[in-house]
């Protein structure tokens, strides 16, 4: 079948012409927006008193040429051709921080709004002896636990932090099983294989009106054995360790303290306690496993070589060796 042109379907074509011609111009003429202006806050979650700032960019305005203008809480703080940026101080707890962008004739406006986030963390199941007054430290295979504490204050006092939702990651993984509602706690297991974790929580209201952002790198240690001298009157003397060349005079009990093994509770039958005297195994049922007595015989004087060796049966990179040469 074959189609001749005659002049009877120039209005049908200069018809769909025109139609064709309108949607090319109404394509390249559609409105620009406030959301063509896209803010970069850092930080995004700014504490009080902190430095913020605030980028701005554009994929569909040209930014460079355009006149710019920032205004905080109604001041006009600055102005001119290309102003993308501008650096700020946030303000006190519980105070918001209008910022009005003004690009030719659009405008964006973002409200800062500063938090606190303490966050703290301990090793639930790390050995430290009576009276230490240091902090128990992770291991490889440890448990170690973070708390979040938000500080956001509002207009009716602090917000409660059972009342807000976290998002955890560790190692700049998300652990959607660890968030939630309410949940301002994280535990995990410390690996071996890394020398610390970083962890970092997202605390936010209901609402979504307020957030808060914190971070906290926790390294991982290994277990330190010390020993120390027992009295029998007065008990453990922990204000001196026992170090190689250490005097035996008559008889002494020497007590060992691994320093943030697990188990916390030392008797705990899974740890194995092996003490030995220049090589020969030592055992002594009647006394605690972390306990070990020495009496010199009379007319006898030297050295020896006096080794403990603590093996964790559940946790095969626990492990803690110790060895002094005591003199009698």
């Amino acid at each position: 079948m074959s189609f001749k042109f005659t002049n009877k379907h120039l209005p049908a074509v200069f018809f769909a012409f025109v139609i064709l011609l309108g949607f090319w111009f109404t394509t390249e003429t559609s409105a620009q927006t406030a959301g063509d202006i896209l803010t970069d806050i850092i930080p995004a979650n700014p504490a009080p008193g902190e430095s913020v700032d605030i980028n701005l960019s554009s994929y569909s305005i040209d930014l460079n040429s355009s006149t710019i203008t920032w205004l905080v809480n109604g001041k006009n703080v600055q102005s001119g051709v290309g102003k993308k940026s501008h650096t700020l101080t946030a303000g006190a707890a519980g105070s918001e921080t209008t910022v009005t962008i003004k690009v030719d004739d659009l405008e964006t406006k973002i409200i800062i709004k500063p938090s606190v986030m303490v966050v703290l963390w301990q090793a639930d199941d790390s050995y430290v002896p009576p009276f230490y007054k240091g902090k128990a430290l992770p291991t490889p295979d440890s448990t170690v636990k973070i708390v979040a504490m938000p500080e956001i204050k509002v207009s009716s006092g602090y917000l409660s932090p059972k009342n807000m939702t976290y998002s955890w990651r560790k190692d700049f993984t998300n652990d959607e099983q660890a968030s939630g509602y309410g949940r301002n706690y994280f535990s995990y297991i410390s690996d071996y294989l890394d020398a610390s974790n970083y962890i970092e929580v997202n605390a936010t209201t209901v609402d979504g009106k307020y957030s808060s952002t914190s971070n906290i790198t926790v390294g991982t240690f290994q277990p330190k054995l010390l020993f120390y001298k027992n009295d029998e009157n007065i008990g453990t003397k922990f204000e001196n360790t026992i170090t190689d060349g250490h005097q035996i005079v008559d008889k002494e009990i020497l007590f060992a303290a691994p320093y943030f093994i697990s188990p916390q509770d030392i008797r705990n039958p899974r740890l194995v306690w092996t003490w030995s005297i220049n090589g020969g195994q030592i055992t002594n049922p009647e006394l605690q496993k972390n306990l070990l007595p020495l009496q010199v015989q009379s007319g006898v004087s030297g050295t020896s070589a006096v080794k403990l060796e603590i093996e964790n049966m559940d946790k095969v990179f626990q492990t803690a060796t110790k060895e002094i040469d005591v003199q009698f």
